[in-house]
């Protein structure tokens, strides 16, 4: 199974601060999800690396 390990990456303070797997075959687009950043302090879109 071809799930690779991608990085998310803060669009405000531009940190990295989680990581998740994804299935590359079958998701093309790029993962964007509102998570919360502790150097923000708030919740903020976090976009793959």
């Amino acid at each position: 199974m071809p799930r690779d390990t991608v990085h998310l990456q803060c669009t405000e303070c531009k940190r990295r601060n989680y990581s998740a797997s994804r299935n590359k075959k079958q998701n093309t687009t790029k993962l964007a999800l509102k998570k919360y950043c502790r150097f923000c302090r708030r919740h903020t879109l976090h976009k793959e690396v």
